[in-house]
């Protein structure tokens, strides 16, 4: 069982940087993809970017693109979500989840290991 944590989540203004971190209760192997999520009040939980564990290939949709990037360090069973640009519109809980292999589509209650999340808020 994975259990994951999320942290690094605060209040910046609009423009400003943050990164959040997810570590790994336990190993996170090269097989392991990883994703985050996010949820505004009032709105659906939405998928944001995900990271394969080999080889790492990244994907992420189309309100962050450019903006967010992902990395990880498999020693430190951590995935990494580098967010800049920030904008009021990215205010939100944010999420992470893992599976073992290849991502899944970005539906939450299709990835295995989920955390509880880190609130992100962005003021104009």
């Amino acid at each position: 069982q994975v259990q994951l944590a999320e942290s690094g989540g605060g209040s910046v203004q609009a423009g400003g940087s943050l990164r959040l971190s997810c570590a790994a209760s336990t190993y996170i192997s090269n097989h392991h993809s990883v994703a985050w999520f996010r949820q505004a009040p009032g709105k659906e939980r939405e998928g944001v970017a995900w990271i394969t564990g080999r080889d790492p290939l990244t994907y992420y949709t189309e309100p962050v693109k450019g903006r967010f990037t992902l990395d990880r360090d498999n020693a430190k069973n951590t995935v990494y979500l580098q967010m800049n640009s920030l904008k009021p519109e990215d205010t939100a809980m944010y999420y992470c989840a893992a599976v073992v292999g290849l991502p899944k589509p970005l539906q939450w209650d299709q990835w295995d290991y989920r955390g509880q999340g880190t609130q992100v808020t962005v003021s104009s």
